[in-house]
């Protein structure tokens, strides 16, 4: 019911599923970290938390620690979630659609009073830009932990806000100084500016309504898609055109502003601004990051003062207060271009927490009440220091393989990593549990995992093995790319530009094991079995040290001899088709195994080296599903005498879907580009499908006639529904 108040008692809260959001014992060990638990007076008595989802969670940590109530609103799908449950008080503000709920100022602004909130914090997304917003918060006489107004307009606006950066001495990026007036007007300018060129929503960020073209039939395409998502993303449909710099890194710098404590600012050097080193933010997938971290491989230190220079500058000149990100592109040369000022607290700000050992949101909290910087930011200079490497990878319910389309279902399986301590450590945001439904309805980001380490490869390692041991079924996911980046040797040697994913796991197809990595996963598999044949009490399916068959990829899979001896030795070979085995076999040392069925883990060591082995599923034909540095393998473990049958089956026959155009995933049909009888070219767009807020483009996979439009304009789509059939061409016959 709308408008209704849940109210949760100090017991129940305290017992509230909020592990995952809270930094680890090793955060509050950290050499710089100063605990939020302090003898002082919390700034508020209760705040209203103006998100969902993991960053709703991670405001309501903080705020808990300090002592300050909080209040979640949400909307009717999101009536079960973990951050309703985190707070000391829920309300309901509207059905599922955004911007039913989450975009509804009247509802909120209705939360808000039904509650007594005396302060809003919004998060990222939804409404943390919004200038309207903002306004009317501070109409209620509620504080807004964000900037003032002034800044949001004229930083979200992207064409105001390089005017202001070029005012204040800022680099900027080439490009038209205006708003694009129709696509005749973006294809007049895109020329003038100079192929590539960045068609971009003039409001907003986070690669919404942003579209890179190299030539007038991709600014033709572009145009219409971005002007479409800028409206529904940020409720301003105006676009604008940049040079786009190619080959660059994405870097930005988090900053934190306040006045005086309790004073106002006479003039603009009175502004306190706080600068943190930089955060890396260049692995990214339609302009959408994905691999995060801090500091920089590039920057030298010359170039990182020069721009934190500029960076104090612009937020100066704007008047910023609170949080906020300034960011830059920056080629190999050092040149440094500003891109954008982000007017709230950014996904990734984690990396920073850990590498200056600071809470940002409880900094946001004591700036919104007039106390200024809380002591462990009162420094000397602009630079904040810091110490060690933290890395995040964001985890996306989307498919890499089929083009990073979203994927919607319930979470059937869902393990979190364990979280380490000690000076180096794993920090996980999450905002879902196992039983979880990922709905259309929002973004699809399921949760930001962190390391953090004194060195860079350490915090990759830490990342990588927690990625190993981080459990998600149900959904397709990202997360299996995420461990890919991190495992790549460009990655490992700090080469990150943003075409590092494009450059190197172009088609991603998931990830692939080398010969010595399926050697072992053939000798883990075979261990595995065995473990789970006594602990499910079976009969095994060889007798003791007898030789098994491990195939990798199901009943047609590679095939590997594996031989498991009492001397904690095993001997693995490859067999290949008519003929015995490949060369004498490898010998692998194997230490103990620790199986967990229930987190689906096994964690054993192979010639010294710890592995982390999912234990997914068993199928009725025996099939064991494993995931083993994200690669998922069907692994079947035969005896030699059924293996030997089995070379006589034949694999099952495939069908033919090559005259079926397929919806790539669940969502929309927003318009169709063909008609009935229409011939297409290969790469031709057939239509649009919309889902999570973005638009599509299904291209023809071949050349054909469309024969048959199967849906409707406006249609819900599957995964994998037929929209359009090809046929033969008609031949009309001579009279």
């Amino acid at each position: 019911m709308f408008g209704q108040i849940l109210k949760r008692s100090a017991r129940t809260i305290a017992a509230r599923p909020l592990a995952a959001n809270r930094l680890p014992q090793a955060f509050a060990g950290h050499p710089r970290f100063f605990s939020t638990s302090e003898s002082t007076d919390p700034p508020f008595s209760k705040v209203l938390i103006a998100n969902r989802g993991e960053i709703s969670q991670r405001v309501a940590r903080t705020c808990n620690d300090l002592g300050i109530k909080t209040v979640a609103v949400y909307s009717t799908a999101d009536a079960k979630a973990p951050f309703v449950k985190a707070a000391d008080e829920a309300i309901c503000v509207g059905p599922a659609a955004s911007s039913d709920s989450y975009l509804n100022v009247p509802n909120v602004l209705q939360a808000i009073r039904d509650t007594g909130a005396q302060a809003v914090h919004p998060g990222y997304g939804f409404l943390s830009e919004n200038a309207d917003f903002c306004q009317s918060i501070e109409g209620e006489g509620v504080v807004w932990l964000g900037p003032p107004v002034s800044a949001i307009h004229d930083m979200g606006d992207k064409i105001r806000s390089k005017e202001i950066a070029e005012a204040a001495g800022v680099s900027i990026i080439p490009g038209y100084d205006g708003t694009i007036e129709s696509l005749e007007h973006c294809l007049e300018v895109s020329n003038q500016v100079g192929y590539p060129v960045l068609v971009k929503a003039a409001a907003g960020g986070g690669g919404k309504g942003m579209r890179t073209c190299y030539n007038d039939a991709e600014v033709r395409e572009a145009y219409p898609m971005a002007k479409s998502e800028a409206k529904k993303f940020f409720a301003d449909d105006r676009l604008l055109v940049e040079k786009f710099i190619e080959n660059p890194h994405h870097i930005e710098f988090q900053v934190l502003c306040s006045p005086p404590p309790g004073g106002k600012l006479e003039k603009p050097e009175d502004l306190q601004v706080v600068v943190f080193h930089e955060r890396e933010c260049s692995i990214q997938r339609r302009n959408q990051k994905v691999v995060e971290e801090s500091p920089s491989c590039l920057l030298t230190q010359e170039t990182r003062l020069k721009m934190v220079e500029q960076v104090k500058r612009l937020c100066q000149k704007v008047g910023y207060v609170s949080a906020g990100t300034v960011e830059w592109l920056v080629d190999e040369e050092q040149n440094f271009y500003f891109l954008e000022m982000n007017t709230r607290l950014q996904v990734e700000h984690p990396i920073t927490e850990a590498v200056s050992g600071v809470d940002l949101v409880k900094g946001m909290l004591w700036v919104g009440a007039g106390r200024g910087f809380p002591p462990e930011l009162q420094i000397e200079g602009d630079l904040f220091p810091a110490k060690g490497h933290a890395i995040e990878g964001r985890i996306y319910a989307e498919d890499p393989v089929r083009g990073y389309l979203p994927s919607t279902g319930p979470l059937v399986k869902y393990k979190e990593p364990a979280f380490s301590n000690g000076e180096s450590y794993l920090r996980l945001d999450s905002g879902v549990v196992e039983g979880h439904v990922v709905s259309p309805f929002y973004d699809p980001m399921l949760s930001k995992i962190i390391s953090y380490a004194p060195t860079r490869q350490e915090a990759i390692d830490i990342l990588a093995k927690g990625l190993d041991e981080y459990v998600i079924e149900g959904v397709q996911h990202n997360a299996r790319l995420v461990n890919a980046v991190l495992r790549h040797p460009t990655f490992q040697a700090g080469k990150t530009p943003t075409s590092f994913l494009p450059t190197h796991l172009p088609n991603f197809q998931g990830v692939q094991l080398s010969d010595g990595q399926e050697e072992e996963l053939a000798v883990a598999a075979a261990l595995i079995e065995l473990t789970r044949e006594s602990f499910l009490e079976r009969p095994p399916v060889v007798p003791a040290f007898a030789p098994v068959v491990v195939r990798l990829g199901g009943m047609f899979g590679s095939a590997f001899s594996v031989s498991l001896g009492d001397d904690k030795k095993a001997t693995v070979k490859k067999l290949v088709e008519e003929q015995d085995v490949v060369g004498d076999g490898r010998v692998i040392e194997i230490g103990n195994l620790k199986y967990a069925p229930e987190r689906y883990m096994a964690n054993l060591s192979l010639d010294g080296e710890e592995r982390a082995i999912q234990v997914l599923s068993e199928e009725l034909s025996g099939e064991l599903k494993m995931q083993m540095y994200g690669a998922d393998v069907q692994c079947l473990i035969q005896s030699e005498t059924e293996f030997e049958l089995s070379k006589h089956m034949h694999p099952p026959l495939v069908e033919d879907m090559t005259d079926f155009v397929q919806s790539p995933m669940p969502g929309t049909l927003i318009s169709f580009s063909v008609k009935e009888g229409d011939k297409v070219l290969v790469g031709q767009e057939l239509c649009i499908v919309e889902a999570m807020k973005m638009q599509n483009v299904v291209r023809s996979p071949r050349e054909g006639v469309i024969t048959e439009l199967s849906v409707a304009e406006g249609a819900s789509l599957k995964t994998d529904q037929v929209i359009m059939v090809f046929g033969e061409e008609e031949v009309e016959e001579a009279a």
